[in-house]
């Protein structure tokens, strides 16, 4: 049986069929990645939609922990569908992944409000969104060994890095999609127009089940299972061997970990920076983002090959002292140029909260009963909501006031407090005429930069990290634990922070310590792998 199996790619190159097939899966994933990223995109507007029964701030803090829900599930698809990948190979286990995927996009787009349903609304939000996570959690660890057990052994980076651009192709497509749908209804968007891109995303379906019925089962595989060698327990193979689980934790906290922030705040927390705490116009915020990833989108493709032939260790390595490096001055930077008026205005009249501590709670309702109704947190909410940075100084129980530069507000009066911001230059939003666009969107690419540098070569170094009979199932968990938990909170995480403290930049600390734990753990315990056979292991 083993003599009807091809000839790996090791040993005679990729055919043209072969690239037709990996070209069809990374379409595919392109699919699966829009699906996936709607949400994170249209965040602000579903907080609104679906838990219109708490506070604003606690809202949208709601809405991005339903879009961290979808990858606090991820490892979980990883292990169900990286056990189905090492059993029964890794084809059908991509046409369960975008089945499932598609139907539950599909379905947010028809789901009834808060208004309607009530707290069944939210509710059945959080489920779709994990059916989603557990669908991607499957996907990316079979599209990466797919087109790795497919490529040449000297263009594994190069080939897999079309993998890595798929992320960035998805987001890309569904801030197109978005803005087209801005467009089209225009004031209507925010009622129901939003709803449009989650529709669309059924022919998406229809198209990426086709092309995952005509992919051919990896050659590496077949082998495998033809010489009788696959896994029967790859998750116990996986995990309860101390060797390979030794690999799979370096890979979490030596790159998978600084890599996901990386991209996270490049792609998302950039986005939430800009619009919810700077108060861009969204949709000016979008188009900023969309040439900033069209710009850097073939650097992933680029960094890929170039850890073909200097390793995949030292561009890795590169993208996380950048992102040490870069990323406070970058948020500043961002700052600067994108509503100058507030870093003036903060700068000539810095905001202090001076109260009780006692008095100040954190602006975060989780059931919609806390009254935060003192005048410290009236206040903070105030300036939350109107993306004011501001200090907080202690005082005697019964003492809140409110230091605007030299001038002094006793207690909490909305008008007072709204004129006094006014009056010291506070914008209520972004004055489009003072934002410099390519300075923004030079920021933004140099944010994208520094994340693919550490997501180009990923994929391959994964593959490479782990056996044939157990890769699916090794490579998966790491990947999504480190995309899904430390990368897929950041923007939770961060925006929480902020929201606390009142300084816009604090959030930023997440992912610095993120990158110095992945850099350490990387120079110290991360082997380089590009030379690594993966069909002889």
């Amino acid at each position: 049986m083993s003599n009807s199996i091809a000839p790996t790619a090791s040993t005679v190159g990729i055919s043209q069929a072969e690239r037709k097939v990996i070209l069809a899966s990374s379409l595919g994933t392109v699919f699966e990645w829009y699906d996936f990223f709607l949400y994170g995109a249209l965040a602000a507007i579903i907080g609104k939609q679906f838990f219109s029964g708490v506070n604003e701030t606690t809202a949208f803090i709601f809405a991005l922990m339903t879009f961290a829900a979808g990858f606090l599930v991820r490892p979980f698809g990883a292990l169900v569908f990286g056990r189905l990948g090492d059993m029964v190979g890794r084809k059908y286990t991509f046409l369960a992944t975008i089945v499932i995927m598609g139907l539950s996009t599909f379905l947010v787009g028809v789901l009834p409000g808060h208004a309607t349903l009530g707290i069944a609304a939210p509710i059945i939000l959080v489920s779709l969104r994990m059916l989603q996570g557990l669908a991607i959690g499957g996907e990316y660890g079979g599209a990466a060994i797919y087109v790795a057990e497919h490529a040449p052994d000297n263009k594994r980076g190069g080939y897999t890095s079309w993998i890595q651009v798929t992320a960035g192709a998805g987001l890309l497509l569904s801030l197109l999609v978005i803005l087209a749908c801005r467009k089209l209804t225009g004031d209507a968007f925010n009622e129901w127009g939003w709803r449009l891109p989650f529709l669309l995303s059924i022919i998406l379906l229809a198209i990426s089940t086709w092309i995952r019925l005509s992919m051919q089962e990896s050659p590496a595989f077949l082998k495998m299972k033809a010489e009788g060698k696959h896994s029967k327990a790859p998750i116990s193979e996986a995990f309860g061997n101390w060797a390979n689980l030794k690999v799979v934790l370096i890979s979490l906290f030596g790159f998978n970990g600084g890599q996901a922030v990386t991209f996270y705040c490049a792609q998302f927390y950039s986005l939430f920076f800009l619009t919810q705490i700077l108060k861009v116009d969204p949709q000016t915020a979008n188009l900023m983002l969309i040439a900033s990833l069209i710009i850097t989108t073939p650097l992933f493709l680029y960094f890929g090959h170039l850890s073909d032939r200097i390793g995949r260790k030292p561009v890795l390595l590169a993208g996380l002292i950048l992102g040490l490096a870069l990323t406070f001055p970058a948020f500043r930077w961002l700052t600067d140029y994108a509503n100058p008026d507030v870093a003036s205005a903060q700068s000539r009249a810095p905001v202090v909260v001076v109260a009780d501590p006692a008095t100040c709670h954190f602006q975060f309702d989780p059931i919609g009963k806390a009254k935060l109704d003192t005048p410290c947190d009236q206040a903070k909410a105030l300036l939350a909501k109107n993306g004011v940075p501001y200090k907080q100084q202690a005082a005697p129980a019964g003492v809140t006031e409110i230091h605007i530069g030299g001038v002094v507000q006793s207690g909490f009066d909305k008008k007072a407090l709204q004129a006094g911001l006014k009056a010291a230059g506070y914008p209520d939003k972004a004055d489009p005429e003072k934002i410099n666009h390519a300075m923004v969107v030079l920021v933004l690419v140099l944010l994208s930069v520094i994340s693919a540098l550490t997501y180009g070569p990923l994929a391959a170094m994964m593959v490479e990290l782990f056996p044939t009979r157990i890769r699916y199932t090794s490579m998966s968990l790491p990947y999504h634990l480190g995309n899904g938990w430390i990368g897929g909170l950041m923007p939770t995480v961060a925006f929480s922070l902020v929201v606390y403290t009142g300084d816009i930049l604090y959030g930023l600390w997440y992912p610095i310590v993120v990158y110095a734990v992945s850099l350490i753990v990387s120079l110290l315990f991360l082997k380089e792998t590009f030379r690594n056979d993966i069909h002889q292991r």
